[in-house]
């Protein structure tokens, strides 16, 4: 159970890839990236998660018509929550859609890089032009759209990507 199945590795080398080339990805390929969104943890295991897929012609069209941030990418993932089905923080009513939403995200991002599929995380998005276009109901909250394709060959990462702060920096142990 111990086996390195090098997580690091993959982490440490996705970057967000904003030039794709035109492969198609394989519907097995999209089922893994998919089955690593569904086993991703969610406050009290509601999964209230949804996820459209986005790969016709017409869906990618109507994505370019809700965000800049498309960057060309072949296909995307709009990845929502279902607003009656997320654990609430009984101090202070803190709904867990967001973070669950999130974490359905990465997951999925990070299994995209290891299956060599390219990825970008894209929360800049008009929310009402997304609910308009892909006609989601109210109940329905738009997060995280993961526009994705096979990297083009001259994709790189952005320049400040590899540049992380210490770690002292960023950690400390039982105070601030």
């Amino acid at each position: 159970m111990n086996e390195n199945k090098d997580f690091l590795k993959v982490a440490a080398e996705r970057y967000s890839v904003r030039k794709f080339n035109d492969k198609v990805i394989d519907q097995d390929t999209i089922n893994k990236i998919l089955k690593a969104g569904h086993l991703a943890p969610t406050a009290c295991n509601r999964q209230p998660q949804r996820i459209l897929v986005i790969t016709s012609e017409e869906g990618i069209s109507k994505l370019r018509k809700c965000t800049v941030c498309h960057f060309n990418a072949p296909y995307a993932m709009l990845i929502c929550y279902e607003k009656n089905e997320c654990w609430q923080r009984e101090y202070d009513g803190k709904s867990s859609g967001d973070i669950d939403a999130s974490i359905v995200t990465t997951h999925m991002m990070l299994e995209a890089s290891s299956l060599g599929v390219g990825t970008t995380w894209v929360m800049h998005f008009i929310p009402e032009a997304i609910m308009e276009e892909f006609s989601i109901p109210d109940n329905i909250e738009p997060v995280a759209l993961l526009v994705m394709g096979y990297p083009d060959e001259n994709s790189k990462p952005f320049p400040g990507h590899f540049e992380l702060k210490a770690l002292e920096d960023i950690v400390s142990y039982n105070e601030f």
